[in-house]
């Protein structure tokens, strides 16, 4: 039994948190100190937007919750669950369920149609028969305004389709945490916009939790808190 993924008592209030996280990458001379001690508490329902400059560590944060990454030391927990030093298939197992991602790029399958990308996390969780999951999948491209086109392929829409597919296929599993790095970056200011209305839109009438990772100003000051982050520290809470 792994003593580390085991319910922590008092944490119901916190769906995803984390306690002096430290992350080094390179070997000797090369190695640099990327996540300095951070803690952090998200409680269900709010958007957090990190922010900070380039090279500043908040990519590797945001991978760190999604335990997508290990921090050499430090506790991660989701859902009071101690996920740090669990194995990696508990880690897996708890992402696929618990947490949807949406990136810079939207890394959809070009050979599949937009819902069969949708329907990709639903396969990995094996909770619903196939025809519930083509139901969902149609459900969810309704919400971003892509159900006429559920059945073309990724590679025939358009950038800002492409990333409102991303969005509906991080909901897929109805996750309680959506992490969100650069999500807006890859796309022009108008698409940039909308997608961004689109995930607070649907975070907000889920109740789901949410930190975005992002240079975009407009999109961080329409979050619910603003954290600055500033050489792997998050330089003093809410920016």
């Amino acid at each position: 039994m792994i003593e580390s993924s085991k319910q922590v008592p008092g944490e119901a209030a916190t769906v995803l948190s984390c306690r002096g996280l430290h992350r080094y990458l390179g070997e000797a001379e090369g190695r640099v100190h990327v996540l300095r001690g951070i803690s952090l508490d998200i409680p269900p329902g709010v958007i957090y937007a990190v922010a900070g400059p380039s090279g500043c560590g908040k990519s590797t944060l945001l991978y760190s919750l999604g335990l997508l990454d290990r921090p050499d030391s430090g506790r991660i927990r989701v859902k009071g669950m101690d996920l740090a030093g669990a194995a990696d298939d508990v880690r897996t197992g708890i992402r696929n369920e618990s947490i949807g991602f949406v990136f810079q790029f939207h890394f959809l399958l070009p050979e599949f149609s937009a819902k069969e990308n949708v329907m990709l996390p639903m396969y990995r969780l094996g909770r619903w028969t196939p025809v519930e999951m083509r139901r969902r999948a149609d459900a969810l491209l309704d919400q971003v305004g892509l159900g006429h086109k559920g059945d073309r392929a990724a590679t025939h829409l358009s950038g800002g389709e492409q990333q409102r597919v991303a969005v509906a296929r991080a909901l897929a599993n109805d996750p309680a945490i959506i992490l969100a790095d650069e999500p807006t970056g890859n796309l022009d200011a108008g698409n940039a916009r909308a997608v961004a209305d689109l995930l607070m839109q649907l975070a907000r009438e889920r109740s789901r939790s949410v930190v975005v990772v992002t240079h975009n100003n407009n999109i961080a000051d329409r979050c619910d808190r603003r954290l600055a982050m500033l050489d792997g520290e998050l330089t003093g809470g809410e920016e």
